[in-house]
């Protein structure tokens, strides 16, 4: 059996934003862990417009082509990581815009969080995209990494995030859970 892909989204779309150094690091201990097929995605690269799909995505009857592209990318997946901030104790725009924009594409898939910030470490922002991601059937594993003041661990030189051990640790962690996950998932996915 091929092994599971598993995308991991890198949240931020802002001028200055971290996340791509903190998404960088996970996909080193994602790789090392080397029981997935491996996919960055850069929610700012793919640049979805505000939900712009005149029908709604339950029907799959997609207009434009941003949202056909969305989809099969999503569509391919097995599992996911989304490595985010926090905006105001909440999911960032981009998040909850992206998951809106499908339905079926997110269902019966496992998706852990690598979430930073300030003191909370974007746990904050976890706990409401998690309300959001169980409409879409989708299964929030209570496996996480979360890194609080995490800017201290992006080195100043090469602009590497370079965090403890020990949230290595919690990564691999995660990717193990999320793996049984993904396996277990894929039954109800096959319906």
């Amino acid at each position: 059996m091929d092994k599971p892909r598993l995308q991991i989204l890198t949240v931020s779309t802002r001028d200055g934003r971290k996340g791509p150094a903190v998404a960088a690091w996970f996909e080193r201990v994602a790789q090392e862990h080397g029981q997935f097929e491996i996919q960055p995605i850069d929610l700012k690269a793919v640049n979805l417009p505000m939900m712009d799909e005149p029908q709604h995505p339950r029907l799959r009857h997609y207009h434009y082509e941003h949202t056909k592209a969305w989809s099969a990318t999503i569509d391919a997946a097995d599992a996911f990581v989304f490595v985010t901030p926090e905006y105001n104790y909440s999911t960032p725009p981009s998040l909850s815009n992206a998951l809106d924009y499908l339905v079926h594409e997110w269902e019966y898939k496992p998706l852990g969080f690598v979430s930073y910030g300030g003191i909370s470490g974007g746990v904050r922002s976890v706990q409401m995209t998690k309300l959001l991601v169980s409409a879409l059937k989708m299964v929030a594993i209570p496996e996480a990494v979360a890194l609080p003041f995490f800017a201290h661990y992006i080195n100043a030189e090469s602009g590497l995030f370079e965090p403890p051990e020990v949230q290595t640790k919690a990564g691999v962690a995660m990717l193990d859970e999320l793996l049984k996950w993904t396996t277990a998932l894929r039954t109800l996915r096959a319906h």
